[in-house]
């Protein structure tokens, strides 16, 4: 079964663009890995503190053996909230079917 993981966490807004930064060598990576279908981490146009995770994996055993040699981000930040949740793809179509 296909996953997603998606959210928002937020950080201090001084720092949101150097904590995207800090994590493009997991994007690239992950796009890389096999059985992941996309990945986007990206400061919100709207919000400053902001930051939106996308993830989308074939299944979970893909998910769990990237997690397993996933690279730790560039640097490290406080998180002040974070609103992440693993959801299961039971089915897909077009947007406008």
């Amino acid at each position: 079964m296909k996953v997603i993981v998606a959210g928002k966490v937020y950080v201090d807004p001084a720092v949101r663009e150097r904590a995207v930064a800090a994590h493009r060598v997991i994007v690239e990576r992950a796009r890389e890995y096999p059985g992941c279908l996309d990945v986007s981490i990206s400061a919100d146009s709207v919000e400053p503190g902001r930051v939106n995770l996308f993830e989308y994996w074939e299944s979970h055993e893909v998910l769990d053996a990237w997690r397993k040699v996933a690279p730790a981000p560039a640097e490290h930040f406080d998180l002040l909230d974070v609103q992440v949740f693993k959801h299961e793809v039971s089915g897909t179509r077009g947007p406008f079917d």
